[in-house]
């Protein structure tokens, strides 16, 4: 069955409202003064009417305010994740599915029409139409003072950028030589891709468009240049602009720095329930900023409604203990993350030694045979994590438990044999030494967020002192951990494994090829593909450079025969070279949720990408019994 279709057509649900539409009552007395029009004006021609009372959820009521805990104040940007309101975005099923949009046809999987909601708008009621993605292409992505390596590359193919067609006011067209496979997941992502702007807003600040940008930038009485005022304003994603329209559900009211920020409903939002009321159904959204060590005793206290950023499996007890005396519930949530915990050894490390000791594949089986996995899950998880690789998840249909299991079986004997055999002696104390006669001491570096890290390592310590190896944890903060990483000063780092642990054939395996320098594993080939060849390091290992080869033939495949094929065999170079060393996965995620609060599910997936943690779920359909 070929999975580029001659043509595809993705069309909202056929579901409409016939009758009135119900005002928030929060927004009654605005519209009663003439500050807004009624909702009937506010809604597009046709808003997507959003099913209810399936899966668990329910109709609801307007009212209330949603409280949150973040650790950072450019968490703002958890108003975007959580909206999730995108031009296609994915069902509980991971089924992608039009919402910003009306309707999208692809052609050969490489053109796409997207045809918009006629009438809808802005949060400040001005037309969102495609002269918001014409000025999106031609005047930011185009623009070289304001996007001086142009276009992103994920708009590129083979090198290729689209071409763009404005179709009519409500209609816009990109389209390629070759099939982009992964154009329509950008657009879904928790961090989306966002092929548009608000161009009335944003005019005001760009040189061609603004009399006043250019008489202050040729006559000296600018204070910054133009363009980094315009990118400053223009930060969809953060939702740090109170100023800046946006199309979420809730509008960002405050502006940084500070301690609390609260959002207001949207209410030009293009989503009602199906007996007309406008979504979303709480009036505010608002989080507040705690240090991260003290959110889960903030969540155990009652100061959240909803809340699973910065919550462990370890603070479980602690919350349900708390459940009665503080009006919520403790979810237990599965995770879509390849791995929970998993070990990166940095293969562009600076140490020659070292380097040549991480590339040997010997060396990396040798570790993970000498992590007693079974340990881990038992003193830290009870017994309720999976103890595996890090790769895809059971409720992939690309889950094979060879993937699970190579190389993952604790087993002493193995790991010694191995480094044996690489003629890595033990020492008077039995500590191996390293080829230059270094001891084998091992530093693994962490963001220094998570003392459960912190549990695994000790840990995995005592087993592999038993093989003869030292283990050192360092913690860090967390941008001076990734720049140690990127820079090849770190021998090795935690972090969590695989974002997407429930892919299909048509999902990219670009995780699994060097694309990214945040791949912790080889931080210097992932900069080279980022920056075509202009940064980092070429890849020089055959395995590395095969995976780089099948991610290129990936995005060229015709079906999803021949696409899960290709993932299948990177699947299977990563069981066997073990280039990251899961430990577990599978630890479900604690998540808190006020009593009276409605439609959360008892049951979900927490997953970063797809999934945006919440915004699957639509939180905009939660509400306050």
């Amino acid at each position: 069955m070929k999975s580029v279709l001659a043509a595809l057509v993705l069309c909202t649900p056929i579901l409409s409202w016939g009758g009135d539409f119900i005002e928030p009552p929060a927004l009654r007395d605005e519209v009663a003064a003439g500050k807004l029009p009624p909702l009937e004006r506010r809604l597009p021609q046709e808003p997507l009417v959003v099913p209810l009372g399936e899966a668990g959820t329910s109709l609801g009521h307007h009212g209330g305010t949603l409280h949150t805990l973040a650790g950072r104040s450019r968490d703002t940007r958890l108003f975007t994740i959580y909206g999730y309101a995108r031009l296609v975005g994915y069902d509980r099923n991971f089924n992608l599915v039009p919402d910003l949009l009306q309707s999208l046809e692809v052609k050969e999987g490489r053109i796409f029409t997207l045809r918009l909601r006629k009438g809808h708008r802005w949060s400040d009621g001005h037309p969102f139409t495609a002269e918001d993605f014409r000025y999106y292409w031609e005047d930011v992505a185009n623009n070289r003072e304001l996007s001086p390596s142009g276009p992103p590359r994920e708009l590129a193919v083979r090198g290729e950028a689209p071409k763009f067609e404005v179709l009519s006011e409500s209609a816009v067209r990109y389209s390629w030589t070759h099939p982009n496979p992964d154009f329509l997941p950008r657009l879904a992502g928790a961090s989306p891709l966002f092929i548009f702007r608000p161009a009335h807003y944003l005019k005001r600040y760009h040189r061609r468009y603004s009399e006043k940008v250019r008489k202050a930038q040729a006559d000296g009485s600018a204070k910054r240049k133009w363009s980094a005022v315009h990118n400053r304003l223009d930060n969809m994603y953060e939702s740090d602009n109170p100023e800046l329209p946006t199309l979420n559900p809730w509008v960002n009211t405050t502006k940084a720095p500070a301690d609390r920020f609260v959002a207001v409903r949207n209410p030009y939002f293009h989503r009602v329930d199906e007996r007309g009321r406008q979504l979303p159904y709480i009036d505010r959204f608002v989080i507040a900023i705690a240090d991260a060590k003290l959110i889960p005793a903030k969540a155990g206290a009652g100061e959240a409604d909803l809340q699973a950023r910065d919550l462990n499996f370890s603070n479980f007890t602690f919350l349900k203990q708390n459940e009665r005396l503080n009006g919520y519930r403790t979810l237990l949530w599965r995770p879509g993350r390849g791995a929970h915990f998993a070990l990166f050894p940095n293969l562009n490390v600076n140490d020659p030694v070292w380097r040549k000791v991480l590339r040997d594949v010997r060396f990396r089986r040798a570790l993970s045979l000498a992590i007693d996995r079974s340990l881990v899950n038992q003193v830290l998880y009870f017994g309720l994590a999976v103890e595996s690789n890090n790769t895809v998840l059971e409720a992939s249909p690309l889950y094979r438990i060879q993937y699970r299991d190579a190389w993952a079986r604790y087993d002493r004997k193995s790991a010694a044999r191995l480094l044996d055999e690489m003629g890595l002696e033990r020492g008077v104390d039995g500590t191996r030494k390293l080829p230059d006669g270094r001891p084998l001491e091992i530093i693994v570096e962490t963001a220094g967020e998570s003392t459960e890290q912190t549990d695994v390592l000790e840990l995995i310590r005592e087993t592999w002192r038993e093989v003869g190896i030292k283990l050192y944890s360092k913690p860090s903060q967390r941008e001076a951990f990734r720049m140690r990483v990127f820079s090849g000063e770190t021998l090795m780092s935690v972090w969590s494994g695989l974002d997407n642990g429930l892919p299909t054939a048509e999902t990219s395996p670009e995780e699994l090829a060097p694309t990214n320098q945040v791949q912790l594993q080889w931080p210097k080939f992932g900069q080279y593909y980022e920056t075509s060849g202009r940064a980092g390091q070429v890849p020089d290992i055959s395995e590395v450079q095969e995976l780089g080869d099948l991610y290129r033939a990936w995005r060229a495949a015709t079906s999803s025969e021949e696409r899960a094929d290709i993932w299948h065999r990177m699947l299977e170079i990563h069981a066997e070279q073990q280039f990251t060393i899961g430990v577990v996965t599978a630890v479900p995620q604690p998540v808190i949720a006020r009593e009276t609060l409605m439609n959360v599910p008892l049951q979900g997936f927490y997953n970063w990408d797809p999934g945006a943690f919440f915004g699957i779920y639509r939180p905009d359909t939660f509400w306050f019994r």
